[in-house]
């Protein structure tokens, strides 16, 4: 029943909307998530940049403190004040940076499904674009100008989030390590206690990016899924909406 009045309802809007109205939603449509998508990237690079910065700081600070008390207990100390907030600062910005993923694959999808209509109402267009007109994983890997011949670990050492994760991996191995020492632990189990932690927060922190990323996906119903002949979503959603 509810079903039947849904489509009833979607079948009396296709017939008051007119190809003039039907352009111009979908156009405030992709132009509201192209906002969108650019303020959150803004953010994010910001959090990044931030993040950096800090950590730059950190580090002379750091090195300023070691020449005066030549790596003694006092400079162990020091470091485990300062290392633990510029931790909290690259976990702050990884979090923001794995939502900013999240919701730019949400517009990219809706981006996506808005240029495959885009491509049903002028068809003799859909050649000139070049982001992809799918809204699958080749599509959105299209539009986000991933590399299609580029291994996915390049393309995951390219990318932002992994910089940032490793830099929280080293920086948590290295307040494990300087509080091993300061409790007095040897010198070996330190290094060896040092590369598990990095080893385990960077598996933690990787493991947390997939699921987020994973959950975004699953929530993702193709409406114009690529055609088998297109593996990077390149072909016409109109095609691709006919094939399904």
């Amino acid at each position: 029943m509810a079903s039947t009045e849904v489509d009833s309802a979607a079948a009396a809007g296709s017939e008051l909307a007119t190809p003039p109205m039907r352009l111009q939603i979908l156009s405030t449509e992709h132009w509201s998530l192209l906002a969108s998508r650019g303020l959150a990237w803004n953010e994010s690079f910001t959090r990044a940049g931030m993040f950096l910065s800090t950590l730059s700081f950190a580090t002379v600070a750091l090195a300023l403190v070691a020449q005066a008390t030549g790596f003694s207990a006092d400079f162990r100390l020091f470091a485990l004040v300062i290392l633990p907030v510029v931790l909290f600062l690259g976990i702050g910005t990884q979090l923001r940076l794995d939502h900013a993923n999240y919701h730019d694959v949400l517009c990219i999808i809706g981006m996506n499904r808005i240029r495959a209509k885009y491509a049903e109402m002028a068809p003799d267009l859909a050649g000139l674009f070049v982001m992809g007109q799918t809204d699958d994983t080749a599509g959105i890997a299209r539009t986000m100008g991933l590399i299609p011949w580029r291994s996915t670990p390049l393309n995951l050492i390219a990318a932002t989030p992994v910089v940032v994760g490793v830099l929280n991996g080293v920086l948590f191995a290295a307040i494990v390590a300087l509080g091993a020492a300061q409790l007095g632990v040897a010198r070996g189990y330190v290094e060896i206690v040092s590369v598990v932690a990095f080893l385990l927060a960077l598996a933690m922190l990787a493991v947390y990016s997939r699921r987020v990323m994973t959950a975004g996906m699953a929530r993702n119903h193709p409406m114009f899924p690529t055609p088998a002949t297109d593996a990077y979503g390149t072909g016409s959603a109109s095609v691709a909406a006919t094939d399904e």
